[in-house]
């Protein structure tokens, strides 16, 4: 008997590559193998007490549904926050509320960018921005980065040579996401002159904003002429260390494309509202959270970056921001050695997993002697990863 086959969209869309060795740590955890997980964003700081507090206090009698686009409580409050930014032209009218930053992103691409069409990127990127377009149908049309610049990007006539006329916008990360590199103001300017010489959108994911060890950051809402182009995708999970309440949002002076993102947020009919409550109970605390945070990723990128260059063979530019590393490892073929290090290599009964490299890009072949490493972990748990990281290359070599 035959059995229906899934549509060409769910074939073509990817596995996440930084979950689909999972199964392989779920089988190492089962032999009672301890793993040290650098290969996802998870924070391990506390969620701030202020957002638990204020669900306690919540005690309407019927969890309703809410507005499409966001509790206007928590949009005033957001208005708030990028006021303090120094974008005061933004009004809650400018601010629609969505399921996590995720959300944010395919609202986003779906707004700007019919089936068929393209967006530019930067590579290596966050991997689910091309599973979000393969499932809006858009093409991701890569600009590849190099690791011994730093990511920086390359000039403004390599990236003109990827605009066509299916060119709909540029999508950028800064502090990015997988490399801790921060767009400088000049490199800011390049993506502003080719969005408004060929008058494409510019998305500009900034979830990191705060993530800022080095540099300065420089966000989209901070050009003037580019306030019918700009489309800035947030969220609060990594800031507040609440990946799971799932709240984000999508900020934008163009009234057009704020019209059709809400009729996309009206399909799903709203966010959900205990966690926009929670949400914005910590965005009114400004920065008495976030200043200790920084401090304590800025002492785990410093430790990270020290034991990882002390291994011969591995190379990596000190990130300026967000709690990421691209890394250079001495091996052919990076999917191989992270899975090896699941499968057969422990030191006393631990191991170390990591995000294989491929997955961050969108051009064949790159990135297989690339791995991320998401330094979430206390500066402990860092060192002994590392370790086992050392150790590991060390024996996988000689196999």
């Amino acid at each position: 008997m035959s059995i229906p086959s899934v549509s060409r969209r769910g074939q073509s869309t990817p596995a996440s590559p930084i979950r689909k060795l999972a199964p392989y740590a779920d089988q190492a955890k089962a032999r009672g193998v301890k793993i040290y997980h650098l290969n996802i964003g998870q924070p391990d700081i506390p969620t701030p007490p202020e957002f638990y507090n204020a669900l306690q206090k919540f005690d309407d009698k019927v969890l309703a549904y809410g507005p499409s686009n966001g509790l206007l409580s928590f949009r005033k409050s957001l208005k708030k926050y990028y006021h303090g930014y120094g974008f005061s032209h933004i009004d809650e009218q400018d601010i629609m509320v969505t399921t996590g930053g995720s959300e944010a992103v395919i609202f986003s691409m779906m707004a700007v960018a019919s089936p068929g069409e393209e967006i530019i990127i930067f590579e290596p990127f966050y991997p689910n921005y091309n599973g979000f377009a393969r499932m809006a149908g858009i093409n991701l049309v890569p600009v590849s980065t190099d690791p011994e610049t730093g990511y920086r990007l390359p000039s403004i006539e390599k990236i003109e040579e990827k605009i066509s006329s299916k060119t709909r916008a540029i999508l950028i990360c800064s502090p990015n996401n997988p490399t801790g590199t921060i767009l400088t103001r000049k490199e800011m300017e390049q993506i502003e002159a080719l969005a408004l010489k060929y008058n494409l959108f510019v998305l500009s994911d900034e979830v990191y904003r705060e993530f800022t060890f080095d540099g300065n950051h420089t966000g989209i809402l901070s050009f003037p002429k580019l306030s019918q182009h700009a489309i800035l995708m947030d969220s609060l999970s990594k800031r507040y260390s609440a990946c799971g309440a799932r709240i984000g949002c999508i900020v934008t002076k163009n009234k057009e494309v704020m019209e059709t993102i809400l009729k996309f947020g009206q399909a799903r009919l709203c966010p959900p509202t205990l966690e926009q409550i929670g949400a914005s109970a910590v965005v009114e605390t400004g920065d008495k959270y976030f200043n200790k945070m920084l401090a304590e990723y800025k002492k785990r990128r410093d430790t990270i970056y020290q034991t990882l260059t002390d291994i011969p063979g591995v190379y990596c530019k000190k990130p300026q921001g967000a709690f990421y590393m691209m890394v250079t490892f001495p091996v052919a073929d990076i999917e191989d050695f992270s899975r090896w290090l699941l499968t057969d290599f422990t030191v006393n009964g631990e191991t170390t997993m990591i995000a294989p490299g491929p997955g961050f890009y969108a051009t064949p072949e790159k990135g297989k002697q690339e791995a991320r490493i998401a330094y979430v972990l206390n500066t402990g748990d860092l060192e002994k990863a590392a370790n086992v990281l050392k150790e590991g290359l060390f024996a996988y070599r000689e196999t």
